[in-house]
């Protein structure tokens, strides 16, 4: 993990930074400069509308009652999007407005809700096989599959405030 960390702040700014460098070369340093500016503007400008239209879905579907799951997956992204259109680069600003495109999003939630499965599955299975591997777990989990009327136990309680005197 701490590698892929290094790689990812290492590699892609200095691949971004040859890409200014070689667009530049292309064109013209105020060219670049232009496109970093207009690209961060326009990024940050779409990303906060689109963000805005989430929040509002968002507290849309909850206040039916309806999970937001989907949405806020969306809202996820643009938020990420959002962060590669500000940060200067061409490939960033590449990422960050195919980021945008609700079509790309609807393919990235696929994909990232197969990814998330897949990793609560591989959760599921490790933690049953720990616990299967115990003497007793089959016998414990039998017992407790079903609630009985005099396993269920009624309490009340009252708060005594505690004072200075105690």
């Amino acid at each position: 993990m701490l590698l892929r960390l290094f790689l990812l702040f290492t590699l892609i700014p200095l691949a971004e930074l040859w890409l200014l460098l070689w667009f530049s070369s292309l064109t013209s340093p105020t060219v670049t400069f232009g496109l970093v500016v207009v690209t961060g503007i326009a990024g940050a400008w779409l990303a906060r509308k689109q963000g805005a239209q989430a929040w509002q879905k968002i507290q849309r579907h909850l206040v039916q009652g309806q999970q937001p799951t989907g949405v806020v997956l969306d809202g996820l992204m643009i938020l990420i999007a959002g962060a590669f259109l500000i940060t200067p680069g061409i490939m960033t600003d590449l990422l960050g407005f195919a980021l945008l495109i609700p079509a790309i999003r609807e393919q990235l939630k696929v994909h990232v809700g197969e990814w998330i499965r897949k990793r609560a599955m591989m959760q599921v299975q490790s933690h049953a096989s720990f616990h299967s591997s115990h003497a007793g777990f089959q016998e414990f989990n039998e017992s407790q599959s079903t609630v009985k009327e005099e396993d269920i136990i009624d309490v009340e309680f009252v708060r005594k405030e505690s004072s200075e005197t105690d």
